[in-house]
């Protein structure tokens, strides 16, 4: 809208206009993801995970090669959202000594898993053997059932 045509022609009126009207590329730039979020996001999906119910917990089953239980990071946040991270670095190279082929992932591995109402944060167990990290979330007990209340009706 041109504040000039309704007889709007103050120059606060069109500095107001001026910083209403955002270039396309300062607007990318304030939407645009940060680095730490696309690392994040990557991890995430590059690390497959396998989900298990039993009748008294949930298992979380993420390949964790290489990776010694000082680099594994097992966290419950907002109180439900259980947070599995690690980083695998790059072995560092003897001297005289170069890479021909590197296949083997290296990086940051993570996932984030929304737990059910019924798990128990205060019960979360982490176990890693063999390069296969185990996370177990107890469940918490079923609620009692209520009782009926039973109402006295008076005869007046």
């Amino acid at each position: 809208m041109d504040f000039r045509l309704s007889g709007l022609d103050s120059p606060l009126f069109t500095t107001l206009h001026q910083l209403m009207d955002v270039s396309d590329e300062a607007e990318k730039s304030f939407n645009a993801p940060t680095r730490t979020y696309v690392r994040d996001a990557r991890a995430m999906a590059s690390t497959p995970a396998d989900v298990k119910e039993y009748p008294g917990s949930y298992a979380f089953v993420i390949d964790m090669p290489g990776l010694k239980s000082g680099d594994i990071k097992v966290q419950v946040e907002d109180e439900n959202v259980l947070v599995i991270s690690g980083e695998r670095k790059r072995d560092e190279e003897k001297e005289g000594a170069k890479y021909l082929r590197v296949e083997r992932r290296v990086g940051k591995i993570m996932r984030k898993f929304v737990l059910p109402e019924n798990a128990n944060t205060e019960a979360v167990s982490a176990v890693c053997r063999d390069g296969v990290l185990t996370v177990t979330v107890e469940k918490l007990p079923p609620p009692e059932p209520k009782k009926p209340k039973t109402i006295e009706v008076k005869i007046a």
